[in-house]
């Protein structure tokens, strides 16, 4: 990604986010909001910026607030989602951008959710990658969540979200970023049952600072950049992200969702990941079925990070989707 088409852009919220932007060539094709999740910048859409702006499309994609080169308030009300949809549509009418489509991973399917939600005439479309489309969050509890999810699933699942929302959590973070690094980008999906699912596990994990073994798609030369970017600032902001889950600050600011829209009548294409042990590939599937009727569902081979993993089968379907299923 061209660091010359990055750009500060100060938000009406006077937050200021980093973003790429690259308007489409085609002024008849739709632009693409990529929106990322933790603990990434938009450079994890590297392989898809190239892509879809080779065949036409446009592309913004900011650092989410707490991440990379964009703002890291401390206040938590930040980070609510309905505040960062209103920011994201904000970076589209700054920039210029008509028609476009969002397309999120990991907590950028969440953030992805709520612009169907909020801003539903502003988009053409909406594609889910790894995490699926939530519908509803009011009134979710993390610990009500892990006990159904250890009932249902036989794994707590996002039991990690426990340790990452304490105080303390950012300097044993900090202190460890190499052992953060290799479990959230491991060769090895599965370890993340053991690491990352249940709750008390990730924080020795870190202390002990293990290892795990890093993703072929991690070069050295990546491994060593995105470490030299966490050192800059620490990754505590980003951890914020899940303080607003762990408080109940998202269940709170979801109780503005209008309930009567929470199915999408927009083209929907979800990436589901079969070696994903956190975002399960089965019930995710099964949500954006039942919530989107005019849903094109994938399953990759692939872990959580699809995009990263799989680019050039990723990318070829959602051209195709937004060909086919969206239109120019």
């Amino acid at each position: 990604m061209d660091t010359r088409s990055y750009k500060d852009i100060r938000t009406k919220s006077g937050h200021t986010y980093h973003t790429f932007v690259v308007p489409p060539k085609d002024a008849s094709k739709v632009t693409l909001l990529l929106v990322h999740g933790f603990p990434s910048t938009a450079h994890d859409w590297r392989n898809q910026a190239v892509f879809f702006l080779k065949a036409g499309y446009g592309v913004v994609a900011p650092d989410l607030l707490g991440h990379g080169g964009s703002d890291k308030p401390t206040n938590l009300q930040s980070y609510a989602p309905s505040k960062i949809c209103a920011d994201l549509v904000d970076l589209l009418n700054q920039t210029k951008i008509g028609r476009a489509v969002a397309v999120g991973h990991d907590w950028g399917s969440i953030v992805t959710s709520r612009l169907a939600s909020y801003y539903p005439e502003r988009f053409a479309g909406f594609a889910f990658l790894a995490g699926g489309y939530y519908p509803l969050l009011a009134g979710f509890d993390v610990k009500t969540a892990l006990a159904f999810n250890m009932q249902n699933f036989k794994s707590e699942l996002f039991g990690y979200w426990m340790f990452l929302a304490e105080d303390g959590a950012k300097d044993i973070v900090n202190k460890h970023l190499e052992s953060m690094q290799s479990i959230w980008y491991t060769s090895d999906p599965a370890l993340w049952k053991t690491v990352l699912s249940p709750a008390g596990a990730l924080k020795p994990w870190l202390q002990a600072d293990k290892r795990a073994p890093l993703a072929s798609y991690i070069t050295p030369e990546e491994k060593t950049r995105m470490l030299n970017e966490w050192r800059k600032t620490g990754l505590g902001a980003s951890l914020n992200w899940y303080k607003v889950m762990a408080t109940g600050l998202m269940s709170k600011d979801d109780e503005a969702v209008n309930k009567e829209r929470l199915a999408l009548t927009h083209p929907v294409y979800f990436a589901a990941c079969a070696r994903d042990h956190v975002c399960l590939a089965a019930p995710s599937t099964k949500i954006v079925r039942d919530f989107c009727p005019r849903a094109t569902v994938d399953t990759y081979d692939t872990g959580h990070w699809v995009q990263l993993e799989a680019p050039e089968k990723l990318n070829k379907a959602l051209l195709a989707w937004l060909e086919t299923a969206v239109g120019k």
